[in-house]
């Protein structure tokens, strides 16, 4: 198999963080990861014009017919959620939509996907501040104002500004597999998985909070509860479990589930330890533990996600 080919078209007046984000992650080349890493293609979304960004001009050699070769088309904000995206541009992105090609909105790309009507009926991520401008213009869209990113039936979407970052590693895991982009997030000096339900306004965790996460976290192979968590933050189990929530944006329990998750992903691609012993080491216990959380969370096997994400397969 050869490289995956990214489009992304490009409006002129294009926020600048957005575009970055896309080209950070996606354009370097990181064939170290793996032999079929991205080839990343801009193009002009509105042909013949020239294609500027606050403070750039950006020089773009390919035009829309680019987008007929992609395996996946990311389309950026525009430079403002009012903005009437070219109809060739919407076309183009109708045509890919039926060819099967994933499609991922970054910020208020949203708008574009839902001008073209690949919205309707679904639930979408998009910047907070134009969520109820979203939802008012284009009232057959679920909008989900809290989201960081959604992923939903070959449709991407992510809210504003950071998430960018969390939906474009979102999609490396899911093309190579968690080491990857957790070494992509550790060269970014982000964090290398947030889950997309957390909450865009969450604020940073207060020191006794963040104190009780790290020691949880290196303890994730022990049978921990959130009794034993709330009583490491010296608080009670309610409010503990409220203050968690209000932080983050997931409960508790969720967020042990997904850490021990990630931890059991990277020891799948990385050793060649049982299921059931991934399952102890990662706080699942048994084996049947982990596949039915691997099922409903990551929608594979441990099995056949090992099979696609090994390291050096």
């Amino acid at each position: 198999m050869g490289r995956r080919r990214i489009v992304m078209p490009v409006l002129d007046g294009c926020p600048l963080f957005a575009l970055a984000t896309a080209c950070e992650v996606f354009g370097r080349d990181r064939r170290y990861l793996t032999p079929e890493w991205y080839e990343l293609v801009v193009c002009a979304a509105a042909p013949g014009l020239p294609v500027s960004v606050p403070g750039l001009l950006l020089e773009v050699g390919d035009d829309l017919d680019v987008i007929e070769t992609a395996d996946l088309v990311v389309v950026t904000p525009p430079p403002h959620p009012s903005y009437r995206p070219p109809g060739r541009l919407l076309t183009a992105l109708r045509a890919a939509h039926r060819r099967g090609v994933r499609i991922a909105s970054l910020c208020t790309g949203a708008f574009i996907l839902a001008a073209a009507g690949l919205l309707d009926g679904r639930e979408v991520a998009t910047d907070h501040d134009h969520a109820d401008e979203l939802r008012r213009r284009y009232p057959l869209v679920n909008v989900n104002e809290q989201a960081l990113y959604v992923d939903n039936r070959g449709i991407l979407s992510s809210a504003g500004t950071a998430a960018t970052i969390d939906l474009c590693l979102h999609i490396v895991r899911q093309d190579f597999g968690a080491a990857a982009a957790a070494e992509i997030g550790r060269r970014m000096v982000v964090a290398p998985h947030r889950d997309g339900v957390h909450s865009q306004y969450a604020p940073l965790a207060p020191p006794g909070l963040a104190q009780v996460l790290d020691w949880a976290q290196q303890r994730l192979h022990e049978p921990l509860t959130i009794p034993q968590l709330a009583e490491r933050a010296a608080m009670s189990t309610r409010s503990f479990g409220r203050q968690f929530v209000d932080e983050t944006g997931i409960t508790p329990t969720r967020w042990l589930t997904l850490h021990r998750l990630a931890n059991a992903q990277a020891l799948l691609e990385s050793t060649d330890l049982s299921v059931d012993s991934i399952a102890a080491r990662t706080g699942f216990t048994t084996g049947n533990t982990l596949r039915l959380h691997f099922k409903r969370h990551i929608g594979s096997t441990p099995s056949a996600y090992r099979r696609a994400f090994r390291a050096g397969a």
